[in-house]
């Protein structure tokens, strides 16, 4: 079976660290552990490509300038005649698989010409993020384009609920929206990975959080919370892994409270060395603000939860449909700190607490949210449309 696959995204180095660069790497690697051929389209790489993807075929896309961005939306655009042409060149194809990104149609219209299915991805509602975080010029352009591809797409995958309904609004078929939630690579969080890991000899209580450092991570909660627990728990530190826009912002916070010795900033890291630094946690943290529509499938949660770790998490979208409070985390009311404050020193208290919820939270989603049972419901979708377009030209 031979795939291509789209991410015509500038925003994301393929290849990269980020939350996104993440994704699409790993359901990459669950399309390659099932012997399909992966031809790779886009416009940004970003680091080094990973040892394992050696046989993917790589299909450069034209960069994108740093030009006024207006400017840039309309090169963006234009990026469609290039994205045909290459598709063109290296069919035939299965089928299509592209994550959805603001300007780019060509690769569903490409299947939709050739009677191949098209899964289009959708990880969040772009046109509402873009405006409100970076700007929109083209706004209705966006819009319009966001008609035409979910409306061409054979099946739409929606990381969540709430983008489902983000979604539905703009196709005519809402049944064609399937909910698949992020997950984890098994492998990452083998047995023997999480027996290997260790606490250091000089062992503190430790309160982790792994992300980006954006503002609707909710840090400035998880930091007014633990300067709080540390007044009663002095030993104790703050393990923040990541990197983004909210560091400087985020070093003040902390050094405005004198808790330069208690937390710790690692920066990014590679997706290989997460494992590393979760082991060196005792309790992992999400603190969602209060959002409205909240709509992520966060793969914090996911690692977390797959390291055996305890999860303190908001009470918020997805989370509180993954996490049974009590059973395998903690959730706490979406940006309150006092309740995540209370909720470290239950668990800082209990270590057979921290073992239970671990344990639990770990069988979770090695059984049911892993890369491989996602591209298994992928690879479903996928046979299903080919049926039905089968039918269809019958």
């Amino acid at each position: 079976m031979k795939v291509a696959y789209v991410c015509a995204d500038v925003g994301i180095p393929v290849f990269g660290q980020k939350g996104c660069a993440i994704h699409v790497q790993e359901i990459i690697r669950s399309f390659l552990a099932k012997n399909i051929e992966i031809s790779l389209f886009t416009p940004r790489l970003g680091e080094k490509k990973p040892c394992d993807f050696e046989k993917i075929n790589i299909y450069p896309l034209p960069p994108i300038p740093k030009v006024e961005k207006g400017e840039r939306e309309k090169i963006a655009l234009s990026i469609n005649s290039d994205l045909d042409s290459l598709l063109t060149l290296t069919q035939p194809f299965d089928f299509i698989y592209e994550r959805y990104s603001l300007w780019s149609y060509a690769g569903v219209e490409f299947a939709q010409k050739r009677g191949i299915p098209s899964i289009l991805e959708v990880n969040a509602p772009l046109i509402i993020e873009q405006d409100r975080h970076r700007g929109l010029v083209h706004r209705q352009e966006a819009e319009k384009i966001a008609q035409r591809v979910f409306e061409s797409a054979t099946v739409i995958i929606a990381v969540s609920k709430e983008i489902k309904s983000y979604v539905s609004q703009y196709v005519s078929n809402p049944e064609k929206i399937t909910v698949i939630p992020n997950g984890v690579n098994a492998q990452r969080f083998s047995d023997d990975v999480i027996k290997n890991s260790h606490k250091e000899s000089n062992y503190r209580f430790t309160v982790g959080f792994v992300g980006s450092l954006k503002p609707w991570h909710g840090l400035p909660i998880l930091i007014d919370s633990f300067a709080r627990f540390n007044r009663d728990y002095p030993e104790s530190r703050l393990l923040i892994v990541g990197d983004g826009a909210e560091k400087d912002f985020l070093v003040e916070n902390v050094e405005q409270r004198q808790l330069q010795s208690a937390v710790q900033f690692v920066g990014a890291v590679s997706p290989d060395m997460i494992p590393y630094w979760l082991g060196k946690m005792d309790v992992g943290v999400a603190p969602y603000p209060s959002l409205d529509n909240f709509y992520f499938s966060p793969l914090k949660v996911y690692e977390y939860m797959a390291a055996g770790l305890p999860v303190i998490a908001s009470n918020i979208g997805q989370i509180k449909e993954l996490i049974e409070d009590g059973v395998d985390g903690l959730l706490c009311e979406a940006g309150d700190s006092l309740a995540l404050t209370n909720a470290l020193i239950t668990l800082a208290r209990s270590h057979l607490l921290r073992d239970k919820l671990g344990t639990s939270a770990r069988a979770k989603i090695l059984s049911h949210y892993t890369w491989n049972k996602v591209v298994d419901k992928i690879l479903a979708c996928v046979e299903q449309s080919r049926l039905r377009i089968k039918e269809g030209n019958s």
